[in-house]
């Protein structure tokens, strides 16, 4: 996994503020199968937003649980929705390039 420095994080922030949450954790909180979903969503776009509809007291409990589950990287927690990044393991299929250095 890659290690995202402050300004990185607040880059996906920003392509993350259009985005709608792709995933929800409802009242079955995370099973198997949501951690299936949360891993295609996030093979397919690298960014996305989960929404907890249920579990919302236990969301940074639970947000960390999704992160090491599937191995991204937690962006941020606005309300109560999440903001997840995994880079593409395929560099062909790779959608956002991240930002090596601060621009100004």
């Amino acid at each position: 996994m890659i290690k995202l420095k402050g300004f990185q994080k607040k880059y996906l922030k920003g392509l993350a503020h259009g985005l709608s949450p792709v995933v929800q954790v409802g009242k079955n909180g995370l099973t198997d199968s949501l951690f299936k979903q949360i891993n295609d969503q996030l093979e397919i776009h690298e960014l996305i937003k989960i929404k907890f509809t249920d579990y919302k007291d236990e969301k940074k409990e639970l947000t960390q649980n999704i992160e090491t589950g599937t191995d991204s990287i937690l962006i941020g927690i606005i309300g109560h929705i999440a903001i997840f990044y995994k880079e593409n393991a395929i560099e062909e299929k790779r959608k956002i390039e991240i930002p090596e250095t601060r621009t100004s």
